[in-house]
């Protein structure tokens, strides 16, 4: 039994050591990620790579820029889709965008924006409510390589089927092929939705304020972190929001016990959808 209780913690110390020597290395800071899902992701590179253990990982990423980048991916979290939670997006359009339309210009960030596909969906949303001229939505992510596939906005035509389910479902008020060119086994996002979109770089652990903001979003992110590591992002998006801007996140995720918490009124407990204080 000790001897079973000494590996568990021999290899969180391995683990520990390889985030410290990531972020020293590359300025990544993984640290305050949470455990579990840090050694579940770098499990799956461990397994791939034939290797016995994480200090092998340590040893080769200091000398392998391209299979840290391995590992920067497998570190990412990339799972969605468009209109996730199809009643978030119904709420948003029934509850905030009447708001956001009193506003003369509309600043919004994705925050951690993935693939791009809740990106799109926002900006599919805006365009029916004849609002996305005068916005500018600003997509981030640490990752640049997930980030090119999001300015792309390329997607697998199979997952097109459950994207337009999710979009009649959200209250989408034409075809939803009419957001899309189908192009052999692939879906590409018509141009017009992207040139509001400014995707770049943005790391929420070690980078700070973003703009004045009308909405941010951060859906299904924080879970990943820490508490102290939420309260921190969460401090980030309350600086980076403007007096009555709104900020939504996952499903999963929540605004209670945080240190922000009293600066925000809910607008929808249900759908995760705060607005904050003027």
């Amino acid at each position: 039994m000790i001897e079973s209780k000494n590996a568990v913690d021999n290899e969180y110390l391995e683990l520990e050591l390889l985030l410290e020597g990531i972020f020293r290395k590359y300025g990544f800071d993984f640290r305050e990620y949470s455990g579990a899902h840090i050694k579940r992701r770098l499990s799956h590179r461990l397994s791939a790579a034939g290797m016995q253990n994480f200090t092998q990982i340590l040893h080769r990423i200091i000398y392998d820029e391209e299979f840290f980048k391995q590992i920067l991916l497998d570190l990412s979290i990339n799972v969605t889709e468009m209109y996730r939670d199809p009643t978030f997006y119904l709420e948003l359009r029934q509850r905030v965008i009447p708001y956001l339309s009193t506003y003369p210009f509309i600043k919004i960030w994705h925050a951690g924006c993935s693939a791009g596909q809740e990106v799109y969906s926002n900006a599919i949303l805006l365009e029916e409510e004849n609002l996305l001229d005068r916005s500018q939505i600003y997509a981030t992510d640490f990752n640049e390589k997930i980030l090119q596939r999001a300015k792309e906005g390329i997607y697998p035509i199979e997952e097109i089927r459950k994207y337009t389910e999710n979009y009649q479902k959200a209250g989408g008020r034409n075809s939803f092929s009419e957001y899309y060119t189908a192009h052999y086994d692939s879906a590409l996002i018509k141009k017009s939705l992207k040139d509001n979109i400014l995707f770049s770089f943005h790391n929420l652990v070690t980078d700070g304020v973003f703009g004045e903001m009308n909405m941010v979003f951060c859906r299904n992110v924080l879970i990943y972190f820490n508490k102290e590591l939420q309260n921190k992002v969460l401090k980030l998006f309350h600086d980076s929001l403007i007096p009555g801007g709104f900020l939504c996140l996952g499903s999963k995720e929540s605004l209670k016990f945080s240190a922000v918490e009293d600066d925000f009124e809910i607008i929808s407990q249900q759908e995760k959808i705060y607005r904050k204080r003027r």
